[in-house]
């Protein structure tokens, strides 16, 4: 559901909204696939102005508000929603579309782990903020449908029937057909306790106080999905894109070892709650269910050509950027499979 970006007149109208951001000088921010999103520097601070993506349901806002509030208020760092001139936490204008604005917090972000240190102190963050929203009460009224892989199934099946016209469908439907071929032989995922995660955590949705090995990670950002979900799906995600040295875009993927077991070490060190059984061994196979469930998002969205946001400087149209995709997630789906016997090692025995 891509939309084209922002005008001028939207960004300034959308500025005047917020009090805090009177003043601002907007530019660009790039590196995510869904919202439209803004540095803003204002003689009140340095602060991120973003236009929400039509899926998102504006009251996710009460979500991420008491989410974030309860992380600073025990001790962690995370950014504040920004009120508007009426008091509410986001601004609906019209065919411009619903906007919101939060304080900017200073870090860095990386599109790839650069190594075993820094993926172990991602996982202490994670695991920090998994540990403190576990007595949070909230009751997340609004929420996200993540990770349904028969849904996403369904896409694709259907985006291969509706489009045999398709200049990419030659590529897309074997590559589909393998996608129906390997769920059927993944274990199932037994039902697990929900957990508050942050559900969309790649890696640069970490920030990180240096550029350095020393660097250590320090907020998370992008909270559109917190919600109650199980751990296989919150840290499934995780590892598909922190154990992936290449990044998501470039290069061969693999499922690195020395960064999984730092991330989970530094994960299960940070935790002040134990993990059932049921959860430590879907923890072994959630990776495998992600990294195959994007192929078949991205696989279906390389046809229907509507969703996932791509970049015209690198490929010719989003068909073919979502191709690259969707083939990149494959083989790191199966470099996933090779390294199971590994994740069972340091999760189940």
């Amino acid at each position: 559901m891509t939309r084209p970006p922002p005008d001028a007149a939207a960004i300034a109208g959308a500025l005047a909204q917020f009090p805090e951001l009177a003043g601002g000088a907007t530019s660009p921010l790039t590196g995510g696939l869904i919202n439209a999103t803004f540095a803003v520097s204002a003689p009140a601070g340095e602060f991120v102005l973003q236009r929400l993506n039509p899926i998102f349901a504006p009251q996710i806002h009460d979500n991420i508000a008491a989410v974030t509030e309860h992380l600073r208020r025990r001790g962690e760092t995370s950014p504040r929603l920004l009120s508007t001139a009426r008091g509410e936490r986001w601004a609906e204008l019209g065919d411009a579309g619903v906007w919101r604005a939060m304080t900017r917090v200073p870090g860095v972000s990386f599109e790839a782990v650069q190594s075993p240190e820094q993926a172990r102190s991602a996982g202490a963050l994670v695991g920090r903020f998994h540990a403190t929203l576990a007595d949070l009460e909230h009751p997340f009224t609004i929420r996200r449908t993540l990770h349904d892989t028969p849904a996403h199934l369904r896409t694709l099946a259907e985006a291969v029937a509706q489009h045999r016209e398709h200049r990419l469908f030659a590529e897309v439907e074997p590559l589909a057909a393998a996608v129906f071929a390997a769920i059927e032989t993944l274990p199932p995922l037994a039902p697990a306790p929900l957990r508050v995660g942050h559900g969309d955590l790649k890696f640069n949705n970490l920030l990180f106080d240096g550029t350095g090995p020393e660097g250590q990670a320090h907020c998370l950002i992008d909270l559109d999905s917190v919600a109650p979900m199980p751990l296989h799906h919150e840290l499934g995600d995780a590892w598909r894109s922190w154990c992936n040295p290449a990044g998501e875009e470039r290069g061969a993927p693999s499922f690195d070892a020395a960064i999984f077991a730092a991330a989970l070490e530094g994960w299960l060190g940070a935790l002040t709650f134990p993990l059932e059984p049921v959860e430590r061994r879907n923890l072994v196979h959630g990776v495998e269910w992600i990294a195959l469930e994007l192929t078949a998002r991205f696989a279906a969205d390389a046809l229907n050509e509507r969703y996932f946001g791509w970049d015209p400087q690198r490929f010719p149209a989003a068909g073919e950027h979502h191709l690259h995709r969707a083939k990149g997630q494959w083989a790191l789906h199966k470099a996933t499979l090779e390294a199971r016997e590994l994740r069972a090692e340091l999760l189940v025995r």
